[in-house]
């Protein structure tokens, strides 16, 4: 194995070129960290009048349009951020980012209005949520009663100025379900995706001592803190797909897992240094993804993306690249940092690339959006399939009405069925030749209509196909087989349908 990262290293070194470009994949997770605590990605307008309201809600459509763009498919928003949240909640109070006062209700529902948003430009939407950080003194003040601090003291520690839940307390794995629980029952989501579930930094003084001496049984302490963490990431996960299997699951853990063979991890990692047993979760099947945060330079990148992608037991690893540190007030990377590593994990087969975050990503910072959609991003891709959960395809359509127009093309199908309760959607192909290939990304016109009815009108000449087919797609991303909407030197489908 060492071999192989070695010449892996030769054809980074060797054969990287900046303006390569790749074969695209239909299948890879393209993510974005939508960060809301402070306003710092969203919103940068207080919803405290009508019109500020349609301001804040415009400037989401221009971050999601701008990322439909760039052939994103995954924004990661970050929905509970520090003890509040960004949707109206019988938990917790509204953040203070969305009108600048803690616990102003913005009079709309931001959660349910970014979902929609994502799900009309054929993007998921997951619910970032911060787990066991509640916020420093500061904001739990801001607070006031409505904080967890004051109404469950008994699951809350103070530590270095800043409170957390104490994650070996079970009323805490109860109250983040509950959190849990009230945005999958009422919100369209495709993800639960959790923050910060570990314990803090330098956490071997985290002060838990009454906690463990009531819960620890004896258990060896460090590995009773794994546990804790791991408990509560399997509660969370059986309360998700109790509600909705086909909502992912997933965490951005530290992005050393541990020490490997190859290179020691310089005493910051998920395992011994805030209990994290993330390869743990995804070997008992308690995660569909990670996205660990490896933000890192070098031989600290490198390593640690292949170990992870090693264990990885059949689930997702989308690493987390910190493209924050490209800016001259951070640490100034070069692009080619990054660049390197977007290339190391296509051709290691990871399953996609995250970026943290939306700001940096979107402001261009040394040029990276560019990149990504001159070479990198130049097709659509769609999220793969969750077979552990569900292998099941939908029915195919049926029914195919096919009306060219003066310009461009009207279609419409009869819905199909699924063996799961959630709605399907439907995927529209195109190409100039026969049959439409859907393995191809650059077949793709639509990547996801809840409609049974499509009208598409090119922008420019080169758009226009002549072969059309559209596929339905259950929750879980299984695909059915294609229905054809036109065939070649055939009779027309629209003669056919009014015949009938």
């Amino acid at each position: 194995m060492y071999n192989r990262l070695i010449a892996i290293y030769i054809f980074l070194i060797g054969f990287f070129t900046p303006g390569l470009t790749y074969s695209q994949p239909k299948y890879e997770i393209r993510a974005t960290w939508l960060t809301t605590l402070g306003g710092l990605d969203w919103p940068s307008q207080k919803a405290t009048s009508a019109k500020g309201i349609e301001r804040q809600k415009q400037e989401l459509c221009e971050i999601l349009d701008a990322l439909k763009r760039a052939n994103f498919n995954t924004v990661l928003l970050q929905t509970r951020l520090r003890g509040d949240v960004i949707y109206p909640s019988a938990i917790e109070p509204f953040t203070e980012s969305l009108t600048g006062h803690e616990g102003g209700n913005p009079n709309y529902d931001p959660l349910k209005f970014a979902i929609e948003e994502c799900h009309r430009r054929g993007m998921e939407l997951h619910a970032w949520i911060v787990t066991i950080p509640i916020g420093n003194t500061r904001q739990v003040k801001l607070l006031g009663k409505k904080s967890i601090t004051k109404k469950q003291p008994s699951i809350c520690k103070l530590y270095q100025g800043t409170w957390y839940l104490d994650p070996g307390n079970p009323q805490t794995d109860n109250y983040l379900a509950s959190i849990v629980h009230e945005i999958v029952s009422r919100y369209d989501i495709d993800g639960i995706h959790l923050d910060y579930i570990r314990y803090p930094e330098r956490a071997k003084d985290f002060p838990d001592q009454s906690t463990y001496r009531k819960y620890g049984k004896k258990e060896n302490l460090e590995q009773w803190r794994r546990n804790n963490i791991t408990r509560i990431v399997r509660r969370i996960y059986a309360e998700t797909k109790l509600l909705k299997p086909w909502v992912k699951v997933s965490s951005s853990p530290v992005g050393k897992y541990n020490d490997t063979r190859r290179y020691p991890s310089r005493g910051w990692n998920a395992y011994k240094v805030v209990y994290q047993d993330a390869r743990r979760w995804l070997k008992e099947g308690i995660h569909d993804a990670l996205f660990p945060m490896m933000y890192f330079q070098g031989n600290h990148f490198y390593p640690f993306a292949l170990d992870w992608q090693e264990n990885k037991n059949g689930r997702w690893i989308i690493p987390g690249l910190g493209i924050y540190f490209l800016h001259p007030q951070e640490q100034n990377w070069q692009l080619d940092e990054v660049i390197r590593q977007i290339h190391f994990l296509r051709n290691i087969h990871m399953d996609g690339q995250a970026y943290f975050r939306n700001r940096f990503l979107l402001n261009n910072t040394k040029g990276l959006l560019d990149e990504l959609k001159e070479y990198f991003y130049t097709q659509p891709a769609v999220v793969p399939p969750m077979t552990w959960v569900d292998s099941i395809a939908p029915s195919a359509p049926t029914k195919p009405y096919f009306m060219p127009l003066t310009k461009g093309v009207k279609l419409s199908w009869s819905a199909s069925s699924d063996n799961l309760p959630a709605p399907v959607y439907y995927r529209v192909y195109a190409s100039n030749t026969y049959p439409v290939d859907i393995t191809q990304p650059s077949n793709l016109i639509e990547v996801r209509t809840d409609s049974t009815s499509y009208i598409f009108y090119p922008e420019v000449p080169w758009e226009e196909r002549i072969y059309w087919a559209v596929t339905a797609v259950d929750r879980c991303g299984n695909e059915s087989s294609p229905l054809e909407m036109n065939q070649p030197f055939s009779v027309s489908l629209v003669t056919k349908q009014e015949k009938r």
